[in-house]
Order: structure tokens, then C-alpha cells, then sequence
């Protein structure tokens, strides 16, 4: 018999070999493809260094070890800070106090980011005309809300209570005192919590945040003005998720904004005297102050806005603040009939006529910043 030859080419029976065997090797053994497992750094650094949720708790541990070493040092040094009293002086030293543990913290926490402390929604090439323009807004807006009730009949003017050298003397001091306070509250929550929380949270993680104060509001035993808590945190949902549906690219800071005015008006419910209309108050313009880092791509204006407002409420014209009244003030008023228009010891924040006022701020502010073109939100650089 004669043999049978191949009349494939060489190449042919070199490829079809290559094939049979590799369909044999397959028939043989399956060899599963295995992923590295993710290790401990994942968990820890994500896209943008330590990731928002570790770095919140460690700035949030941070200041719960470090502010009651400060205060002890302070009362220390100043025994009148024991006795609480809510005077110029007293202020000035005790709001000094947590500006400093922030500030330190923020050293600490910038330098384990890989960032500068200014990084924090604090980078501003305009930063003195917004923070004049914040200056400006706050005192005319308290201003407006005072005009109101005393328009209405639920405040009453008094005598100044100072002579023009004690009004100067004073007046610079408490706004020294409200100008740390707007330091120490924007740079929490509008400067350190809003960059960092919009660098990594999303609809869920915010809705967790807001769930979780509110439940802490709930099970607490004494919840001043906490129904303006839930308000705040029920009028963010929709808007919030909606965002988040329509995947924009600023969603995540929308989310941040939610999360730290609902936070922002927690932190007041530790007021004494604070009521609900006043905690909703707090967290509504804690809201409009993160528009403003939006439009202004900075906390300047927020900072200057919230130390005119104090000043202005505390200071010039005299009346309650969160349930604070205040020594060593120019003029003195005193609210008069229903509480829910007066505002009674919340002043003028607890009234009713404050959320006009605040929504008026807030169209001032987009009618200013808001037509120009948007600042780039930090955060997402």
C-alpha cells in the first residue's frame, strides 16, 4: 500500500496542530483566572488620597480629643470662662479656642492628604471682595429681618446701651469674638467637611449621614428644635436624588450640601433656647453658604456673611441669639407678642420671617455670583 500523503502546506498542518492541541489542553484542565485580592490601602486611599469617610472620622476623633485639652488650658489660664457668661471678652477667648483645634487638624489632615490647608474651599484670587461682600449681605440682611418684626410689632426698641467710646471698644471686640465664629463654623462645615465629603459621597452615603443625625435626634432625650432638622434633611431627598439619577457632574457636591447643612443644624440643637424654627433657620443658610462656595468657588463670602449676621443680631441691635443674650450690646430690643413671629429667646432667627429673608439672601447671592460663570468646585480638581 502505498503511503498516504498530506496535501495541506506546511503553515496549514502547523495551525491546525496548534489548534487540536490546544482544544486537548482545554479538554484536560480548566485553569480559573484569579484576581488579587484587594489589600488594606484600598480600603483606605481611594482616587483622591485617604478617603472621605476615613478622613471625617479622623478630623471628628481628632477634635473630640484635642478641644477639651484646649478648654482646660483655657479656664486654666482664664477662670471667667467657667462661669459661661456671654460677654465680649469671654466669647472672644472661648471661640478662639475650637479655631485652633481646626486649624491644627487641618495642618495635620492636609499634610496627610498631599494638600495645603487652603485647599479646603479657602483658594481665592477674589477672596477680600468676597469676604467685603459677605460682610455687606449678612448685616443687611439681619438688618432686613429686624425692620420686619419691627414693622409687624414683635420687637421693641429700647435706649443704646453704651456710651459712642464703649460702642466702639465693644463693637470691635464682639466682632473679633463673631469673626472667629465664622472662622471656626464655615471652617468645619463649609471649608474642611463640604471639600472633603464632595471628593467622595453619593446619594446613598448622604442619605445615611442625614438618616443617622436624625435618628440620634430621635432617641435623644432632650431634642431642641429638632423637627428643623427633619425638614431640612425631608426637603433634600428629591433634589438630592434626582441629581444623582441624572449622574451631573457637580451631583456629589450636592449631596456634601445636604449632608452638612442637615449637620450644621444638628450642631445648634446643643442651643439652649434654640426652637425649631431656628434650627431650620441654622441649617437653611448653612445651605445657602455652600450656594455661595458654588458660585464664588470659595468660603469667603460665607465666612464674612455668617460674622455680619451675628454681630449684627448680637451685637448692634441687641437681641437673643440661639438662646444667648449678650453683654455689652449697642442697642436693646425686646421681642413682643406670639412667639412664632417674634422669635421670643431664639430672636429673630426663631421667627417665621426668617425664612423669607434667608431665601431673599440667597437671591441676592445668584443674582451677583450666579449669572457669571461658575467657579470649578475645588474638590473635583
Amino acid at each position: 500500500m502505498e503511503p498516504q500523503l498530506d496535501s495541506r502546506t506546511p503553515e496549514a498542518s502547523q495551525a491546525e496542530d496548534r489548534g487540536n492541541a490546544s482544544e486537548r489542553a482545554g479538554r484536560e484542565v480548566s485553569i480559573p483566572a484569579f484576581k488579587h485580592e484587594r489589600d488594606l490601602s484600598w480600603a483606605l486611599l481611594g482616587d483622591h488620597g485617604l478617603r472621605a469617610g476615613w478622613s471625617v472620622l479622623l478630623a471628628v476623633a481628632l477634635y473630640s480629643l484635642v478641644t477639651p485639652v484646649l478648654d482646660t488650658i483655657a479656664v486654666t489660664l482664664y477662670p471667667r470662662l467657667a462661669d459661661g457668661v456671654f460677654s465680649p471678652f469671654t466669647v472672644l477667648i472661648s471661640e478662639l479656642i475650637p479655631v485652633v483645634a481646626i486649624l491644627g487638624i487641618g495642618l495635620l489632615i492636609a499634610r496627610v492628604e498631599h494638600r495645603r490647608v487652603v485647599d479646603y474651599n479657602l483658594v481665592d484670587s477674589r477672596r477680600l471682595r468676597h469676604f467685603a461682600g459677605g460682610l455687606a449681605a449678612g448685616f443687611a440682611a439681619l438688618s432686613a429681618l429686624v425692620a420686619a418684626l419691627a414693622a409687624g410689632g414683635w420687637i421693641h426698641f429700647g435706649h443704646a446701651a453704651l456710651t459712642s467710646g464703649q460702642a466702639l471698644r465693644f463693637g470691635t471686640v464682639w466682632a473679633g469674638a463673631f469673626l472667629l465664629v465664622g472662622f471656626f463654623e464655615e471652617g468645619s462645615f463649609r471649608c474642611y467637611l463640604l471639600f472633603t465629603l464632595t471628593r467622595g459621597i453619593n446619594f446613598w452615603w448622604a442619605l445615611a449621614t442625614v438618616s443617622s443625625l436624625c435618628l440620634l435626634l430621635f432617641e435623644s432625650r432632650d431634642p431642641r428644635g429638632s423637627g428643623g432638622v427633619f425638614v431640612i434633611a425631608l426637603l433634600g431627598v428629591i433634589p438630592c436624588w434626582l441629581a444623582h439619577r441624572a449622574r451631573t457632574a457637580d451631583s456629589s457636591f450636592w449631596q456634601a450640601s445636604w449632608a452638612t447643612s442637615t449637620a450644621f443644624g444638628y450642631f445648634h440643637t446643643s442651643n439652649n433656647g434654640e426652637n425649631a424654627i431656628g434650627i431650620f433657620a441654622a441649617a437653611f443658610i448653612g445651605f445657602v453658604f455652600c450656594v455661595s462656595v458654588r458660585v464664588t468657588g470659595s468660603a469667603w463670602w460665607a465666612i464674612g456673611c455668617h460674622g455680619a449676621w451675628d454681630w449684627a443680631e448680637t451685637y448692634f441691635y441687641g437681641t437673643p441669639d440661639s438662646g444667648f443674650v449678650a453683654q455689652r450690646h449697642f442697642l436693646t430690643t425686646t421681642p413682643v407678642g406670639n412667639t412664632l413671629w417674634s422669635g421670643g429667646t431664639d430672636g429673630p432667627e426663631g421667627s417665621l420671617l426668617v425664612a423669607p429673608i434667608i431665601l431673599l439672601l440667597l437671591g441676592l447671592l445668584l443674582a451677583v455670583y450666579g449669572r457669571k460663570k461658575q467657579a470649578a468646585i475645588p474638590a473635583l480638581q
